[in-house]
């Protein structure tokens, strides 16, 4: 079960690195979204894919869209990739990855346990504007093609 384009983004809450929790989409309620389930602290290309949200993070915040990062690593974890890349929007952790899967229809990988790359542009009433789905290391939301895509949606469609 995958989440098709106008679908409703399922309810997910997670604990927030820096504490909290936070409810996607509820907490996103009003604003563009990018949600970017990555494969953990050890995933050099995850790294590289947050690196590139958080450079590109004005030019999104302009366009009033918001990242979040999830994953099924510990708070140690989670803690380490936010301040080895700096990051500055919301990292969420602890995901259970085959509750998470069933309810996105992400790929997982069972040993060890995580969840594929999976990348969402939500619309600000929470409803799936593109869904992206890796099946491994690569194939995964961009920070520019998203940026593109955000200004031809807002240029071109509602945002309901």
């Amino acid at each position: 079960m995958r989440l098709n384009n106008g679908e409703h983004f399922p309810t997910i809450t997670a604990s927030r690195v820096g504490g909290g929790e936070m409810t996607i989409p509820r907490d996103l309620a009003g604003r563009w979204a990018v949600v970017l389930f990555y494969r953990g602290h050890w995933c050099p290309y995850c790294r590289q894919q947050l690196l590139d949200f958080q450079r590109a993070k004005a030019q999104l915040n302009e366009l009033g869209a918001e990242v979040v990062a999830l994953s099924v690593d510990s708070l140690e974890q989670a803690e380490q990739t936010v301040e080895r890349h700096r990051l500055t929007f919301p990292v969420l952790y602890g995901l259970d990855a085959h509750a998470v899967a069933k309810t996105i229809g992400a790929s997982i990988n069972e040993d060890p346990l995580y969840l594929q790359a999976t990348g969402f542009v939500l619309r600000p009433n929470g409803t799936v504007a593109v869904a992206i789905y890796s099946s491994s290391a690569i194939g995964r939301l961009v920070a520019a093609d998203t940026i593109n895509y955000l200004k031809y949606l807002q240029k071109t469609q509602s945002p309901t």
